[in-house]
């Protein structure tokens, strides 16, 4: 792996960690010839043990295997526990889909991934996923986390954790090595194009998320506390996005804003419904936000803008990059087709399926994907992204240990405001 001379970006097909807002019940079954105890029998249609017919499953094959590790495996002690191997069957169960957004979470990683999703949790502060050829991927690091500090950055492949190769991991067994203690360290190996490869060390921490920033600025992009530009860069679009979204949308009509940039850079993503509050607040109602496809074409959903629209006459430019993924994707995507927001940056991360958390028997549960998003006129993100309006590359004096942005430093943020100057005034 440490040879690695280079790896060609060819496109981004998803990340982990975005959730629609749905109901949560699914039927889930696992139909065996016989178990250990404690099982409970289910039965099962359409499965057979011994005739090997065209449309059916054999089971006994599951079986006959188990069988073969319990008397077999050198290592008694690692089947010894029943359990285990049936969770260890379930991730092989769901990772036979070839999709890397949908994972079974036995209950101690359920519990995890519940922190994480509710803005809490330890580690590093970096959403991960995987590229097209299944490596590793840095999508975002999390604002003012040790991975940002660290330098770690957006498009970095994760090549090795601790010195063990990376290849072959799913995106939620890379999060349970990359996590730790408090206080403890972890090495990154990344390959970084234009760069190389090199180790990075990450010391672990409590992980709060921030969800939003507001700020006025003046027509020259500086912060200014009677700027008629409001500058709202939201982080995630967790659970307290909509509510603090609101707060800054207020100030910004308080303050009488002749114009918004809205910053959605290594914006991972979030929750649908924040996704839709906050679109709503700059589309006209009724308006279409984002279309969900599902496996049935009659089944497609389709969002539509509730209000209050008060942002909806607001000239805007929004601010993406190779981190903005998912729900971020879903607000640029909408702002851009039906209120003629100005994208500007690079091209998103394209992560557009839908994944449903459904709870499952004792505490675990699984994520599993049961949509595409589609942009209002049918564009589809997974894979693709969005595509900004005007193009701009890194920032070349930005301190890359020290990525965060700042008004009156930052080229990005300026080019918004320069674009939003020309908007204001025709």
């Amino acid at each position: 792996m440490k040879q690695m001379q280079s790896i060609k970006r060819i496109g981004i097909i998803g990340v982990s960690i975005v959730i629609a807002i749905g109901v949560l019940f699914l039927v889930y079954t696992l139909g065996f010839k016989s178990g250990f105890e404690q099982t409970k029998n289910i039965e099962i249609s359409g499965v057979a043990n011994l005739e090997h017919e065209e449309d059916v499953a054999d089971f006994n094959l599951f079986w006959e295997t188990w069988n073969v590790l319990k008397s077999k495996y050198v290592s008694s002690e690692k089947v010894d526990d029943n359990q285990a191997l049936v969770y260890g069957a379930i991730q092989g169960l769901v990772a036979s889909l070839g999709d890397q957004n949908s994972v079974f979470f036995p209950p101690e990683d359920a519990q995890e991934f519940t922190n994480e999703i509710e803005g809490h949790f330890s580690g590093i502060g970096a959403e991960i996923g995987l590229d097209e050829n299944r490596q590793l991927i840095i999508v975002a690091p999390l604002a003012n986390t040790p991975a940002e500090k660290a330098g770690i950055q957006a498009g970095d492949y994760i090549l090795e954790i601790d010195g063990e190769t990376t290849r072959g991991l799913n995106t939620a067994q890379a999060v349970q090595k990359i996590r730790g203690e408090i206080g403890t360290d972890v090495v990154l190996s990344i390959f970084r194009e234009g760069e190389g490869e090199k180790d990075i060390t990450i010391t672990r921490a409590r992980i709060d998320l921030p969800t939003l920033d507001f700020k006025r600025l003046n027509r020259e992009g500086d912060e200014d506390e009677n700027g008629d530009i409001a500058y709202i860069r939201i982080y995630n679009f967790y659970e307290q996005s909509p509510f603090e979204f609101q707060q800054a949308a207020l100030k910004a009509l308080l303050y009488g804003s002749k114009g918004i940039v809205l910053d959605l850079r290594n914006n991972p993503g979030g929750y649908l419904h924040a996704a839709t509050f906050i679109g709503g607040w700059f589309v006209e109602k009724g308006e279409v936000i984002v279309q969900e496809e599902f496996r049935e074409p009659l089944a497609t959903q389709t969002f539509t803008s509730q209000g209050p629209s008060l942002l909806s006459s607001k000239p805007i430019t929004i601010l993406i990059n190779k981190g903005s993924a998912s729900a971020s994707e879903i607000v640029a995507g909408a702002l851009k087709e039906q209120n003629n927001a100005t994208i500007i940056g690079e091209t998103s991360f394209g992560k557009g399926t839908v994944q449903e958390l459904v709870p499952l028997s004792g505490k675990a549960m699984v994520k599993v994907t049961i949509a595409h998003w589609l942009t209002p006129q049918g564009h589809q993100i997974d894979g693709n992204g969005i595509t900004p309006d005007i193009t701009l590359e890194k920032d070349a004096t930005q301190d890359p240990t020290t990525p965060t942005y700042t008004a009156g430093t930052d080229s990005w943020i300026k080019k918004a405001v320069d674009t939003l100057n020309q908007k204001i005034t025709q």
